[in-house]
């Protein structure tokens, strides 16, 4: 594979200017900090974790150290998977790694959605408290239809809009309720470098709303904004969640709601409250069966392969 356009970013502004007049020097200077620009707000900001989570009208570190999934090599990530060069093609893509959400569905089973009702389910593998792993089954309702393809694990969205919801499975909670985790632990799975919301950069000005506890489950409204690889802009995002964690599980299920800012109080807002109210998440009966995880489809675009 190619190096990608932040490898050589990188490595222009390192290298030393010679031969050079002090006139030409300066010019040179300013071209490396105009080409890097986009490099320091897509990637650069996500590599140093340098988000920003606003509650209560004081900053705070959104996250301290990005989540980790077992199956994700950090390293390969933020070489290959932070690219924001380009216009939107296949090769400006090169290198892409899937995005990480700690689902895993269980062995012989598939994600469906009944197209008349809009109820989805599905039966995921996760960590549980004994050590050993556990099923459990994962439903939802909603008004946009499966996403389908190896980029995605659970999740319904509207192609057209970008409205949607999907699920994510965080790392150990460490023996904590609902109640006891922390809106900040939610959100540093969600915003991670290699999250759902990460394609092309790490979320910005990331703000929580509002956060109550209903029940076993904690629903959490927020506020952010994705970087655009199209027009390398910021896009501001509405969102509300919704984490639970099941009986005997180590890990919290959560499901995510979202839609660009601008449609939010346009309908797309209703439709995301519904779908995170249907939301449940609760163990599988044991079984005799032996409980494995359906193995998870890559998706890496290589450039040299077009």
């Amino acid at each position: 594979m190619r190096p990608s356009y932040s490898h050589f970013a990188m490595i222009l502004l390192a290298m030393p200017v010679a031969g050079l007049q002090n006139g030409q020097h300066r010019q040179v200077q300013q071209q490396r900090t105009d080409a890097s620009r986009r490099e320091i707000l897509g990637g650069l900001a996500s590599m140093c974790g340098a988000g920003l989570l606003v509650v209560g009208g004081a900053p705070q570190p959104a996250w301290s150290a990005a989540a980790v999934q077992d199956s994700l090599d950090v390293d390969a990530f933020l070489r290959k998977g932070v690219d924001i060069g380009g216009t939107m093609g296949v090769s400006s893509q090169a290198g892409k790694s899937r995005p990480e959400t700690g689902v895993f569905l269980r062995d012989g089973s598939e994600v469906s959605r009944d197209k008349k009702t809009g109820d989805v389910s599905a039966e995921i593998v996760v960590n549980g408290r004994d050590g050993e792993k556990m099923a459990v089954f994962v439903s939802y309702s909603s008004p946009w239809p499966l996403a389908e393809g190896p980029y995605y694990d659970i999740e319904c969205r509207n192609q057209r809009t970008s409205d949607g919801a999907f699920v994510q499975v965080t790392t150990d909670v460490g023996g904590r309720t609902i109640s006891d985790i922390d809106s900040s632990f939610i959100l540093e799975n969600l915003l991670a470098p290699s999250g759902r919301f990460s394609f092309y950069g790490q979320p910005t000005d990331v703000r929580i709303k509002k956060s109550t506890i209903k029940g076993d489950y904690r629903i959490i409204d927020l506020s952010f904004a994705t970087l655009s690889q199209a027009t390398q802009t910021e896009l501001p995002r509405k969102a509300q969640l919704v984490a639970t964690i099941p009986k005997g599980s180590s890990q919290a299920i959560v499901l995510v709601g979202s839609a660009p800012a601008t449609r939010w109080k346009k309908g797309s807002d209703q439709d995301i409250f519904s779908t995170v109210e249907s939301f449940r998440a609760i163990a599988a009966p044991k079984s005799s069966l032996k409980l494995r995880r359906k193995e998870r489809n890559t998706f890496l675009i290589d450039e040299e392969s077009e």
